[in-house]
């Protein structure tokens, strides 16, 4: 008897955990859009960026409104060390996507291709890594970042005059198309203006220093790019109002500047007439879409080259996709545009 009823309690038991286990199973699959097995890690890449700060406002939001199961989210301050690191925290705790925006995009390739081995997708974004399986590129065309930088600052200047380039990091692709864009088109259409290259490496301090330099040297510089207006327009306008060159838009002596990123700090001095222009980095559309094509990845979904239902355009590269965001000129005559991220934020 006692035989019989140890079978009894055993079995018994096995059937209550067999009930747990699918209990368990169910409440997994309904805990939140795609359960366990939509958990997301995203890698924030730095914040001593007015722009990405902005970028990881908009995530934080995004996430609890859209319901994603986000692992805690990293900074990896511009380190390609604490990125890779903390990618592999993302793959010990679980994740079935990652989601990051590698500043250095030649040394992420290895560890792309590590996450590839193990069927974890990646969504890169405003960076195209150079190598390294990418499932999608959240980014806008960043030649054409260049490219409406000369022509605009190349008619405001009337075709002649001396820029100062505050070139971003030459080893990421966005510091290259840029440059590269910026140089092809002054030196077709604006040959009278004379570009002055200073390599940043994306620090404001040290465009601070290389301007600081230049105007020592050439006092009559009228023109100045900023590769990225969330590092480099506090240092800049702080150094032209030092040297008494902070003079308004119309005004003689004006030094005129145009930008990048779209940041509210920028659009203030553009209506205050301290620079000319930006051109608006989509920071909401890239942290939406992020999350959009991380959940997409990490529930098998695939997409194909073409017009998207977003005014964008999906291309194919040689490592995945991309998704070519629209990046709007800003300038005194659309600043105040209320469909402009830099004017919702709060």
């Amino acid at each position: 008897m006692k035989l019989t009823r140890t079978r009894s309690t055993a079995a018994a038991a096995a059937a209550v955990l067999a009930v747990l286990a699918l209990t368990t199973a169910c409440n997994r699959e309904s805990a939140g859009p795609g359960g366990d097995k939509s958990a997301i890690g995203i890698d924030l890449p730095r914040s001593d960026s007015d722009f990405w700060n902005s970028y990881a406002q908009y995530l934080k939001t995004d996430i609890k409104t859209d319901g994603i199961n986000a692992l805690p989210l990293s900074n990896s301050q511009n380190d390609i060390t604490k990125l890779v690191a903390n990618v592999q925290v993302f793959q010990n705790t679980g994740a079935k996507a990652v989601v990051m925006a590698p500043q250095d995009t030649g040394a992420i390739a290895s560890t792309l291709e590590t996450l590839a081995s193990k069927k974890i997708p990646v969504v890169s974004v405003d960076t195209r890594p150079d190598k390294g399986a990418v499932y999608m590129v959240v980014r806008a065309d960043n030649r054409a970042y260049g490219t409406k930088a000369c022509e605009f600052l190349g008619k405001q200047l009337g075709g002649q005059g001396k820029v100062a380039e505050f070139q971003g990091a030459l080893d990421s692709i966005n510091g290259r198309d840029r440059s590269e864009a910026f140089a092809e088109c002054m030196k077709t259409k604006f040959p009278k203006i004379k570009v002055f290259e200073l390599p940043t490496d994306w620090k404001g301090d040290v465009a601070s220093a290389k301007l600081q330099s230049l105007l020592a040297q050439h006092r009559d510089l009228n023109g100045i790019y900023m590769q990225a207006g969330g590092v480099f327009l506090q240092p800049t306008l702080a150094l032209l109002e030092q040297k008494g060159l902070l003079k308004p838009a119309g005004q003689k002596g004006h030094i005129s500047i145009v930008s990048n990123d779209g940041i509210p700090q920028e659009f203030d001095a553009i209506r205050k007439g301290q620079i000319d222009a930006t051109i608006s980095q989509p920071a909401d559309l890239y942290a939406k879409y992020a999350l959009h094509y991380a959940k997409a990845a990490a529930e098998g979904k695939t997409f194909q080259p073409g017009a998207t239902d977003h005014d964008s355009t999906i291309i194919k590269l040689p490592n995945g996709l991309e998704d070519q965001l629209p990046a709007p000129l800003v300038t005194k005559d659309n600043v105040d545009d209320k469909t402009l991220w830099g004017n919702n934020i709060g």
